[in-house]
């Protein structure tokens, strides 16, 4: 049987022709073929590993990063946070408007 009769029969039933058709269903997204990719290759996969464990214990012993890093994310949540509470606001007065024009008409 040929290549092309048996890629015909598998269609027919309903399954993918080659591996290629399989990696199309493969999970999509910015990680979706890491898994795939790690499986692959362990040595890599080590080597990522021991990169990422390195860096966290440079981090971890150096205190001078370590008291920056936590500096910037407090900044960040603050200014997340006043973000947050100035979109509350912004909503309280939308509302506040919304049914000031139900109540009496036009404010203007």
């Amino acid at each position: 049987m040929s290549k092309k009769s048996k890629a015909k029969k598998s269609r027919k039933a309903g399954r993918p022709a080659s591996a290629s058709n399989a990696a199309d269903a493969a999970p999509s997204g910015l990680f979706g073929g890491l898994g795939e990719w790690l499986r692959e290759r362990p040595s890599e996969q080590f080597l990522i590993g021991a990169a990422v464990g390195a860096a966290v214990v440079y981090i971890l012993s150096n205190e001078e990063l370590r008291a920056r890093i936590l500096k910037g994310g407090i900044d960040l949540y603050s200014s997340v946070a006043g973000g947050l509470a100035e979109l509350r606001e912004q909503m309280a007065d939308i509302k506040a408007e919304i049914e000031a024009e139900k109540a009496g008409g036009d404010p203007s």
